[in-house]
């Protein structure tokens, strides 16, 4: 079954706002150069998941690149968190730390 990132803010069947959250770095992720015109989020999604659905993933990894692919210059080092399962695990753990501390309605 496919990960529903936005499972965590849906209430009474309306979207909360989603807050950044806080990818956890891992001993396990890995790096890659991005390549402006030739590297693709997706691409690297199915490359490292087996799935090409976790750019996104990728982009939340690496908040000090912004948050669209377009934007990205040559030669970044992207960080892959690596492997997916442990990711998404640190991913919802820390959507559980930001709504103890702020909560998911504000």
């Amino acid at each position: 079954m496919k990960y529903n990132r936005y499972k965590n803010f849906i209430v009474d069947g309306a979207y909360l706002k989603v807050p950044f959250i806080k990818i956890p770095e891992n001993a396990s992720d890995c790096y890659v150069y991005y390549e402006a015109g030739k590297t693709r989020l997706d691409l690297l999604s199915y490359q490292y998941y087996n799935d090409p659905d976790y750019g996104w993933l990728i982009l939340q990894a690496n908040p000090q690149y912004g948050s669209l692919e377009f934007l990205l210059d040559t030669n970044i080092k992207l960080r892959i968190p690596y492997p997916l399962d442990i990711a998404l695990q640190g991913y919802e753990e820390e959507i559980k730390k930001y709504d103890k501390l702020y909560g998911l309605n504000n």
